[in-house]
């Protein structure tokens, strides 16, 4: 690709973000439009260790429902882990690269800023799913997929968590393995009747420099030259799935099943 087809490229996909309402149900990362939210403002009660009170507002005029939002949280975890073939082959394929995953330890329900829909710990390997906002299963299916692909990067190999490349890498690969299809790219702004071809791509670009932008608190232009550095090479890494997963389509009970043939699994 040529140099003015590259600039006219990210260009095209600067104006899609500018004009994407940022707030897709299957996405960790709910909006950037507030940079400078730290980790502690966005995962108040995982930081601090205290659980969150509904306020006198939330309380009067009922949306304070933390305790019973936990214990719907918890059924739908217990209920993606044992049906969701996706998320039984990343916990599989989480013990096939050395880190057990037990439910009870490394996955939390709790009380988060509305921005944000999970996310994963490194120093504590545990998930985070913000139960306030994944509030039915087809989210918490969504939100516990993408972050253990993180999991998954972070155990296989040597992930630094501060450089931004490694952040963009695994983002892509979230995007691509778990978000993006052709019906969730129409709802991004990116499926376009003549340009069927870089659909995809476009939609995991997008996904992936939101997410940086967020995760690292940088502006779009570092964080999608970020993604668009390491673009090629971590599309390409299909781990532990082997395929680009379809819609409405087997492609996650294929990989499920052959996921002996890969070392995943016992």
């Amino acid at each position: 690709m040529g140099a003015k087809a590259q600039d006219s490229q990210k260009s095209r996909l600067a104006a899609d973000m500018k004009e994407t309402t940022i707030g897709a149900v299957d996405m960790d990362v709910k909006t950037v439009d507030k940079p400078e939210a730290s980790p502690k403002t966005r995962f108040p009660e995982h930081f601090s260790g205290q659980r969150v009170k509904p306020t006198w507002k939330e309380t009067i005029y009922g949306f304070g429902k933390h305790n019973s939002w936990k214990i719907k949280c918890e059924h739908h975890v217990v209920s993606v882990l044992r049906n969701s073939a996706p998320v039984k082959l990343l916990s599989e394929a989480l013990k096939g690269v050395g880190c057990e995953f037990d439910i009870s330890r490394h996955v939390l329900c709790e009380h988060c800023d509305e921005s944000v829909g999970g996310g994963f710990d490194p120093a504590n390997r545990q998930i985070v799913i913000c139960q306030n906002v994944s509030t039915t299963e087809g989210k918490v299916t969504s939100v516990l997929a993408h972050e253990m692909i993180h999991a998954f990067d972070y155990c296989r190999s040597t992930f630094d968590f501060s450089n931004i490349d490694h952040i963009a890498c695994s983002e892509i690969r979230a995007s691509a393995l778990t978000h993006c299809s052709f019906v969730s790219a129409m709802f991004q702004g990116t499926a376009k009747p003549w340009d069927f071809r870089n659909t995809h791509q476009d939609c995991v670009k997008i996904k992936a420099t939101e997410s940086v932008m967020s995760a690292m608190r940088v502006p779009l232009d570092v964080a999608l030259a970020s993604v668009e550095k390491v673009f090629p090479k971590c599309y390409a890494d299909l781990e532990p799935f082997g395929r680009i997963p379809r819609r409405n389509s087997r492609d996650c009970d294929k990989a499920y099943f052959e996921r002996f043939y890969y070392g995943y699994g016992s």
